[in-house]
């Protein structure tokens, strides 16, 4: 059996206007919660719930281990004083920044020819911090039908590049994934990890050096490496 991963985030998708680094957007985000479901919200709780999750970031604070929404929010919420509603105040957050998906062009066609030469088609995704993994699938529902298996940083319970995503994987296809297919060093690393010949998309051109077995900038490519 052959099969590929695939990271979705600046691989087969992106969030147009969005930075790599979605702390920017905290402040915002619970403003919003707080205006929207009226809650007596004090910039000093502001402030700190906006630190709590900060440091619940892996790019300010490294981890691999993922966290459920629900106990990244209450954490963030544990100084507030009045009743307030948990999943409401995580579907306000995330409603705040207005999320835009865009599929490449390219990647529909290429995940189709990849199924009709019978390569099975894995996701591997990390969720961002405190995004219920729902949420997460529901930006790209047009790519779930070419996954025969879905995995992310919550359902396996760790970040990129800690090998158990992949090992899941492989467990559920009895047979180790050929390629990894991302755009970022923990992409690499993650197929290095577990021995996979790595393929690094370059949408930038910057011509990065990750150590990668392969570097395309488009989705095409990729069909020719395959063979």
């Amino acid at each position: 059996m052959r099969v590929i991963v695939f990271d979705i985030g600046g691989t087969l998708m992106e969030y147009v206007n969005m930075p790599n680094v979605w702390i920017e957007f905290y402040d915002s985000a619970f403003r919003h919660v707080r205006e929207k479901l009226g809650l007596p919200l004090t910039e000093e709780q502001l402030a700190a719930s906006i630190e709590v999750l900060r440091q619940y970031n892996p790019r300010v604070k490294y981890r691999e281990q993922d966290y459920a929404p629900e106990q990244i929010f209450a954490d963030a919420a544990k100084g507030w004083d009045f009743d307030y509603s948990l999943p409401e105040v995580i579907d306000a957050f995330f409603e705040d920044m207005k999320l835009t998906p865009l599929i490449y062009p390219e990647t529909l066609p290429v995940l189709q020819k990849l199924r009709d030469s019978g390569w099975k088609i894995a996701a591997l995704t990390d969720v961002a911090t405190g995004m219920p993994d729902s949420l997460h699938k529901s930006y790209f529902p047009e790519l779930m039908p070419y996954f025969d298996l879905y995995v992310s940083s919550q359902s396996c319970g760790y970040r990129k590049p800690n090998p158990a995503g992949v090992k899941l994987i492989a467990e559920h296809f009895g047979a180790q994934p050929l390629f990894f297919v991302g755009d970022e060093p923990k992409d690499i690393k993650t197929g290095q990890n577990v021995g996979c010949r790595t393929v690094l998309i370059d949408r930038k051109g910057k011509d990065p050096d990750y150590g990668q077995d392969f570097t395309i900038t488009t989705l095409n490519s990729l069909i020719e490496i395959v063979k």
